[in-house]
């Protein structure tokens, strides 16, 4: 990939002005993938000021919604055309499996689609004002430029997320993907403009989150900043927005639960999908994942054959080279991850907890080059709320495990976090698995599942894990103002002062 394939502004495609340039490297063997655009403050003005004059003097605010939905339709369609090529990009750029990377191109086609339904399926809102002389109408406008920063594991969705809605709203972008995994976002803005989106009104900086993403989050023609990512990071995009008072959507990552109850295990069926769940909370995408359930919560009844069949299944997982056929789960995204993943398990050795598998990187073999990034799926036991791998986002391919012994108690541990992403509930007892639903502190709760999502269902958490909602209706008004229109269809005179 060239270089002057990096950045998209105003409908060109160009190198950094400075002609800085960054390699993205393969995790599986840290060879070179790519070559892309180092960009500075100077290209993400650039981008900003063409999506300032496509919202301000274009077209694409006032176009039609239903010409908008079919430009959206146009992309969905453009993404099932490239769906292998774009898979194959994701893998090779992430680490995660083929496989993985098919379902998130389907995944961020079901988006486009979504959004582009219900745009055109939405009207404004009649107030009844209580009286026939007065005509009161709430209608919804685009909010503007938006400026999106998405994070290095799922880089395709999480744009599509951020993308899909504000093109339906009308709105005009600059988005900075991950300088880590890049690539696919890329391709995306190739579809985009494939399918008439106009010149200015989506536009792509490559580079770092200083200086890029941190020029967007100041910059004082942009009227909405979107970040995910990391709580730190947030927290620095959403004190640089402030001075201009920018409307901030947030998703900061999880810290997430999977509570277990014995009842669920019953039944050699209801045990085996209670551990096989587990097993793909914890370890989808090496753990690399915001909402992975990498907090086991079991019933201490059940709690001896639980993990040692957990571990035993753990210690199966096919690792290696995410395209190469039968591997099951893939490398970690960089060495710095790596190294990341490597020091919260020697600290939770340290501090107590039982190593009951993994914890090293795995002899290299074909399919797992000593060059790349690997690690092996790793059980935790015995650990407790005062380790520092339960309270902090680990993002690697780390499962600890907990007890509890009462629903009250399983529920403390399960609220017990500054995050509240996501979490599930197992239980064959229905009554039991709403009630505990209902009283966890975490904006997605799965029962007797972990990980599905529907575009049509809001996306988001409590707590640290961010502000706002992705997906659903409220991940469309995210992208909007609300405009209130007050018409006296009788006008006369109020005589509130006497002259």
């Amino acid at each position: 990939m060239s270089v002057n394939e990096s950045n998209y502004i105003d409908g060109v495609w160009r190198p950094a002005a400075a002609g800085g340039t960054r390699e993205v490297l393969d995790p599986a063997d840290a060879s070179t993938l790519a070559v892309v655009a180092e960009s500075d403050a100077a290209d993400t003005d650039a981008a900003i000021d063409a999506a300032r004059r496509a919202f301000d003097a274009g077209d694409w605010p006032a176009t039609p919604v239903a010409e908008r939905a079919e430009v959206l339709r146009r992309v969905a369609g453009l993404l099932q055309r490239d769906r292998e090529e774009i898979a194959l990009t994701e893998s090779r750029d992430t680490g995660k499996t083929l496989e993985e990377g098919r379902v998130d191109v389907d995944d961020v086609t079901a988006a486009f689609r979504y959004f582009a339904d219900l745009v055109v399926n939405e009207t404004g809102r009649v107030v009844d004002a209580g009286s026939a002389e007065v005509h009161s109408v709430v209608t919804h406008e685009p909010v503007g430029v938006c400026a999106m920063i998405t994070p290095w594991n799922y880089p395709l969705l999480q744009a599509s997320w951020k993308v899909a809605p504000a093109l339906a709203a009308g709105d005009t972008l600059v988005l900075k993907p991950s300088e880590v995994t890049p690539l696919s976002t890329i391709h995306l803005f190739r579809l985009l403009a494939e399918a008439g989106v106009p010149a200015g009104v989506a536009n792509l900086v490559t580079g770092a989150g200083d200086p890029v993403g941190a020029r967007m989050s100041e910059h004082p023609d942009v009227d909405l900043v979107s970040f995910t990512g990391g709580l730190p990071s947030g927290v620095k995009v959403a004190q640089a927005a402030v001075p201009t008072v920018k409307k901030l959507a947030l998703e900061l990552g999880g810290k997430n639960p999977n509570v277990v109850f014995a009842d669920a295990c019953a039944t050699e069926e209801g045990f085996d999908t209670a551990v096989d769940q587990a097993l793909n909370a914890a370890f989808i995408h090496s753990g690399q994942v915001c909402s992975a359930g990498a907090r086991l919560i079991v019933e201490e009844s059940v709690r001896d054959r639980f993990v040692a069949e957990l571990v035993a299944r753990a210690q199966r997982i096919r690792l290696g080279r995410g395209t190469e056929e039968g591997v099951e789960c893939g490398p970690l995204v960089s060495r710095q991850q790596l190294e990341k993943t490597e020091a919260y398990v020697a600290g939770a050795l340290a501090e107590g907890a039982t190593l009951r598998c993994g914890g090293a990187r795995p002899e290299p073999s074909e399919k797992r080059p000593a060059s790349g990034y690997f690690y092996l799926p790793t059980v935790l036991d015995h650990c407790t709320r005062e380790m520092t791998v339960i309270r902090e986002e680990t993002f690697g391919p780390i499962l600890t495990v907990e007890t509890f012994r009462t629903e009250d108690e399983a529920v403390a541990l399960a609220n017990d976090t500054e995050y509240g992403l996501a979490g599930a509930v197992f239980s064959r007892d229905t009554a039991r698995a709403r009630r505990v639903a209902g009283r966890l502190r975490h904006g997605t709760v799965w029962i007797n599942d972990f990980h599905p999502y529907l575009p049509q269902a809001e996306w988001g958490g409590f707590g640290k894990s961010g502000i706002g909602r992705e997906l659903g209706p409220h991940g469309l008004a995210e992208y909007r103002e609300t405009k209130h229109v007050y018409e006296n269809l009788r006008p006369a005179p109020v005589r509130w002062f006497g002259g």
